[in-house]
């Protein structure tokens, strides 16, 4: 049996994560939600479970291994170029925006002030990238 479709989502605060699986969760979204703190347990992550992986949420300012270098290593990376990745940060940096798009984001999204938002924004994810 196939194992469920996974959605990464790399953050190193933990509220973070649980509020974008609530958020997807909401639009019924089921799918295998995958938590990871930083970009070293992403890669680790991949290399045993490519094949599961449909999308990856990736913050840019995390300890250890962080966003910008996990971005460049996975689009750089004949096994990996091909997941999708939207970048989720605190950041509104027109500098970060242009950095992750260099790198090969295909999303660049700065986290919403409000629960209702984050519902759209997962929601529209959700279509372009998983459903």
């Amino acid at each position: 049996m196939k194992s469920k479709q996974q959605i990464l989502i790399v953050d190193d605060d933990t509220d973070d994560r649980e509020i974008l699986k609530d958020a997807f969760l909401s639009g019924s979204l089921e799918m295998e939600y995958v938590f990871l703190e930083n970009g070293d347990r992403l890669i680790k992550h991949l290399e045993s479970h490519e094949e599961d992986v449909s999308l990856i949420l990736l913050d840019l300012n995390m300890p250890g291994k962080d966003g910008r270098e996990s971005l460049k290593e996975i689009k750089t990376s004949k096994r990996f170029h091909h997941i999708p990745i939207v970048i989720f940060s605190t950041s509104s940096s027109q500098r970060d925006r242009l950095m992750a798009y260099d790198l090969g984001a295909n999303c660049f999204i700065t986290k919403p002030d409000t629960f209702n938002k984050l519902v759209e924004i997962t929601g529209c994810i959700a279509k372009l990238w998983i459903q």
